[in-house]
């Protein structure tokens, strides 16, 4: 009588843990749906600081495993919990007996719960010090799963050890008759495949899409595929020549630029000729309010560069660096190794020559309708931004041009 007791209350509590566990991980799904897919969405509640930040956690790649939301993971986990808890009830319906393999259910509850407190704290781990936000919800779950694992083990004769090890017996011995073992290869070959279009499509995961699109260029601090003097491709006159426009405070420009540089090694008849459009009121005089302020003064010393045959290592060095005033500026170039005359540079940088080409790249572009960068040019052809798809898209763009690759890639 105590041990039907201890049972029906554990039966109890774990389901109460269970079911609030189930409800939190139906508005992480939310949360995760929202910060992904709704660009107009509002922050969630649990977003309050730069620290505690649902919304940002749900951004990232570590908020998906083989491509499907950890969110979803934890329903599947709770709602399999339910089942185990309601196994003795279900074997009894004809078409469910199959789920008499299940022996032992508090045995396994106990090594789910334990397990999953365990991918938490790993979890935790990756939040506090790989991403440096913590996402409050989540922890909550955590602390659900330590204690579904800690009330099934109640009144069991072995530990979570113990438990873990009757688990994979009974695993074991459930897949020995043939239908079962049968049954239990077709459905792991139905997830696999389907976890495999989940990762390869990453249709539930944009951050994991943008990780591949953009990973090498944004998480690289330097331009690996940087080149030095004035040309970036090919110097050959029937070469494809794709015009770019950019500004040295513009983010996606500084990504934009590793991808060119990859591009122009990657094609073997193109050429980048790379253009000022500084969202700077300093030298732009179509802005109506400030906006990246120093990109003129950036822009004025990678075109005093370009007079000295210095121009896309001075280029690449502005995005990489970010430079914030020209004090900065001159002090990278000199601890550079670019055999750069600083002191002409200073110079031409306010010399008439220089304020010219700018305000002819501004002038041409703005007429053209572009008011913003990066923006990519062929002939009459303009295209605003980096492609939707990263990389790839640049590459199918180019090819759309004329671009030839060197290879297949």
């Amino acid at each position: 009588m105590e041990k039907d007791n201890l049972t029906i209350k554990k039966t109890v509590i774990i389901s109460i843990l269970v079911l609030i566990g189930f409800i939190i991980t139906i508005d992480l799904a939310y949360i995760y749906h929202q910060a992904n897919f709704n660009q107009f969405a509002l922050p969630s509640f649990c977003t309050i600081s730069d620290l505690i930040d649902c919304d940002g956690v749900a951004k990232t790649t570590e908020a998906q495993f083989l491509g499907v939301p950890l969110a979803y993971w934890g329903m599947f986990l709770y709602a399999f919990i339910i089942m185990l808890l309601s196994v003795d009830v279900l074997k009894k319906i004809p078409f469910l007996k199959f789920l008499e393999v299940f022996k032992n259910k508090f045995h396994y509850i106990a090594s789910l719960g334990i397990i999953s407190f365990t991918i938490s704290m790993i979890l935790l781990c990756v939040s506090l010090f790989g991403i440096h936000k913590l996402c409050i919800m989540c922890a909550i779950t955590y602390v659900i799963n330590l204690f579904i694992g800690i009330f099934a083990i109640l009144g069991l004769e072995v530990g979570f050890a113990g438990a873990i090890k009757q688990s994979f017996v009974d695993f074991i011995e459930a897949l020995k008759p043939l239908p079962y073992r049968v049954a239990f290869i077709i459905v792991m070959l139905l997830a696999s495949i389907f976890l495999g279009w989940t990762y390869t499509s990453a249709k539930f995961s944009p951050a994991l899409k943008s990780q591949r699109n953009y990973g090498e260029f944004i998480n690289s601090k330097t331009n690996k595929y940087a080149v030095r003097g004035n040309l970036l491709g090919s110097d050959k006159e029937d070469a494809v020549v794709i015009n770019v426009y950019s500004d040295y405070m513009c983010p996606m420009c500084a990504v934009f630029n590793k991808m060119i540089h990859k591009a122009a090694k990657e094609f073997k008849n193109i050429r980048i000729e790379h253009h000022h459009l500084p969202l700077d009121m300093e030298c732009n005089k179509h802005l109506q309010q400030p906006f990246h302020h120093g990109s003129c003064t950036a822009a004025k010393y990678a075109q005093a560069a370009h007079l000295q045959g210095k121009f896309w290592e001075v280029n690449s060095l502005l995005f990489d660096k970010k430079p914030d005033s020209e004090d900065n500026i001159i002090e990278l170039l000199k601890t550079s190794d670019f055999d750069i005359d600083i002191e002409k540079l200073k110079k031409d940088a306010y010399s008439n020559k220089v304020n010219e080409d700018i305000q002819k790249d501004i002038e041409f572009a703005v007429k053209n309708g572009q008011i913003g960068t990066p923006v990519m040019n062929v002939k009459d052809e303009f295209e605003m931004g980096i492609p939707q798809d990263g990389y790839p898209g640049l590459k199918k763009w180019i090819i759309k041009h004329g671009g030839k690759p060197n290879r297949l890639f």
